[in-house]
């Protein structure tokens, strides 16, 4: 009976009710909340369903990012192999060849004054920094946190890694997923406030047709270019323009296919699990990640603020050629910062349709938070 006894006590000890702290279950609601987010209102669900999952998982399961040197067995737990892959920068820049592969830069040949759009928009990420700075982050992590800014989950971790800051990368890599994904709430207040109704009307000519020769150029261009200036930027931009060039290239489908489909989607469910399961409630609840949270936070509202300004004055400079609200576009949300800039306008005018116009400083604004990032390492000298 004795036995029997302690059995039973050995058993319900080894329940996650005896092991988890109050954290743990706030953490536990927070992940529950972006499953409703994700699920329910389809903010971005293919990436902040593995993100939530993985932050339930290792709140219930602590042990499942456990090191190898932690264990007792010398073997780690799974979700600590998958982010091992993260802070060797391997899956960003998987995930930015899979983006390449999936992206027509057709709108932003057509239209290069789309690049101006995708710049301006980088400046939440300056922004940032410099705030940063302001709350007692050092260099590096005021750099690493800026990127956040760009709303552009990969070249957050990417940077991240590369500056050695992994403690905060969890914090960092979350705040920058979760804004990506709640770009259809955060954005159209600020991108109306700043704007008029007639503004907002604007009708903007169709965009010239884009030939094949130009769309194969562009990714081997774009690369010789940004690569001789920031060498830093060849393992983001370099993914991002090879995957695009199996895309116009046309000799290579399989390949496109690939890196679109399988691959990408192979990656993203590494990238967000591993991303998500950071975030224990030991290294989430703190001081450190409410700033890092509310910095990422205020770099992509003036980021969305910079580029919705740069358009408006480019719309004096044009004659009202240019409705302002492409401008917003310009952050790295892929494509539903470009989807919120036709829902806006859409909302004035029924009749307007501004998404491929908006893809222009879309696709830009990815290059431009790429190189960004590559700034930075150059700055500290990271390689």
């Amino acid at each position: 009976m004795d036995y029997i006894i302690e059995t039973l006590s050995n058993l319900i000890h080894q329940t996650a009710f005896f092991n988890l702290t109050v954290g743990n279950y706030v953490m536990i609601c927070v992940a529950c909340f972006f499953l409703y987010l994700a699920i329910r209102h389809g903010f971005e669900p293919l990436l902040l369903t593995p993100i939530a999952f993985g932050m339930l998982l290792v709140n219930i399961y602590p042990d499942i990012m456990l090191s190898p040197e932690e264990a007792a067995n010398g073997v780690g737990g799974l979700l600590h192999y998958f982010y091992i892959l993260d802070e060797w920068a391997i899956l960003p820049s998987l995930i930015f060849m899979g983006v390449g592969a999936m992206t027509d830069f057709g709108p932003l040949i057509a239209n290069p004054k789309s690049f101006l759009l995708g710049a301006a928009a980088q400046f939440g990420i300056f922004a940032a920094y410099f705030g940063a700075i302001l709350l007692d982050f050092n260099d590096m992590q005021a750099a690493a946190i800026s990127i956040i800014g760009g709303a552009d989950g990969p070249t957050s971790i990417f940077l991240a890694s590369k500056l050695g800051q992994t403690a905060i990368m969890g914090p960092i890599a979350v705040a920058a997923y979760s804004y990506m994904s709640l770009v259809p709430i955060i954005q159209p207040p600020f991108m109306k406030l700043f704007t008029t109704e007639k503004e907002r009307k604007i009708k903007m000519n169709q965009l010239r047709p884009v030939s094949k020769l130009e769309k194969i150029l562009f990714p081997i261009v774009v690369t010789i270019v940004v690569g001789l200036i920031l060498p830093t930027t060849v393992p983001l931009v370099g993914m991002l323009m090879l995957g695009n060039l199996f895309r116009e290239s046309g000799v290579v489908r399989q390949l496109t296919d690939t890196a679109s489909n399988a691959l990408m989607y192979i990656v993203v469910i590494m990238l967000g699990t591993s991303v998500g399961a950071t975030t224990s409630a030991e290294a989430f609840l703190n001081l450190a990640t409410l700033k890092i949270v509310a910095l990422g936070l205020l770099a992509f509202i003036f980021g969305t603020i910079a580029g919705v300004l740069f358009g408006k004055l480019m719309c004096v400079l044009t004659g009202g050629k240019v409705n302002p609200l492409i401008g917003s576009a310009g952050v790295s949300a892929v494509p539903m910062a470009a989807r919120v800039s036709q829902k806006v306008g859409a909302e004035a005018d029924p009749t307007n349709f501004l998404l491929m116009h908006a893809m222009g400083p879309n696709v830009a604004g990815v290059i431009g938070t790429a190189v960004a990032a590559g700034t930075f390492m150059a700055i500290f000298g990271v390689f």
